[in-house]
């Protein structure tokens, strides 16, 4: 599996994602959206967007490792947060570090209204591309 990043002329440097990944692979894995639930389903941390992250992020890392594929080897997240601000960020790029490291998978954030069940409050899919 190979993953090309491709920094276009023009476009900043983001420092948590790139704007152009060429995925080269024999299998794409896709990631249904994780929530912060636990391994019964059950809501965790509600009003903590902070543990939420944390528990979207290392779930999100579970479903990889049960479909053979690395973190590594993601070429794009979809990011889902319950009425985004500017401050989550930080917030954000603190728990998607913790399972990505120095790889910056292709995404997009964008700010809801509300997620599939009351209190959830940070969604995460993913595609990856692996060998």
């Amino acid at each position: 599996m190979t993953l090309e990043i491709i920094q276009p002329e023009g476009l900043d440097n983001p420092k948590t994602y790139n704007h152009v990944i060429v995925a080269t692979g024999s299998r794409l894995v896709f990631i249904a959206g994780q929530m912060s639930d636990d391994p019964e389903g059950n809501l965790v941390f509600p009003g903590d967007l902070a543990a939420q992250a944390r528990q979207v992020f290392a779930n999100l890392g579970r479903a990889l490792a049960a479909a053979g594929a690395r973190p590594d080897q993601v070429a794009r997240i979809g990011i889902y947060v319950v009425g985004h601000r500017q401050e989550y960020l930080p917030i954000i790029e603190e728990a998607r570090t913790a399972l990505f490291g120095d790889h910056k998978p292709t995404d997009t954030l964008l700010g809801v209204e509300k997620l599939a069940a009351p209190g959830y409050l940070i969604e995460v899919d993913a595609i990856a591309v692996v060998d």
